[in-house]
């Protein structure tokens, strides 16, 4: 692979995620455009402008949307190491 450190794997991911999901988004609202080449010169200029923006937001919002994540929900216990009643 890259050989990226695993302790950035936090900004690999926001990456990863903030290009899917712009590209997603910017693929549906480019649908109106009217033939095959103006929709995908219309998407990758939405998708760029898309990603600019989001990046930084998913890099900064992402660790405290996984604490509040967290805050709202609890470890399963595992049945086999529970005690008998």
């Amino acid at each position: 692979m890259l050989g990226i450190p695993r302790r950035y794997s936090h900004f690999v991911f926001g990456i990863i995620q903030s290009g899917l999901t712009s590209l997603i988004a910017a693929g549906i609202a480019s649908l109106p455009a009217g033939s095959a080449m103006s929709f995908v010169g219309h998407w990758m200029v939405s998708w760029l402008i898309a990603w600019a923006a989001m990046l930084p937001i998913v890099l900064l919002a992402a660790p405290a949307i996984r604490a509040f994540s967290l805050l709202l929900t609890q470890e399963e216990r595992d049945p086999r190491t529970a005690r008998q009643a």
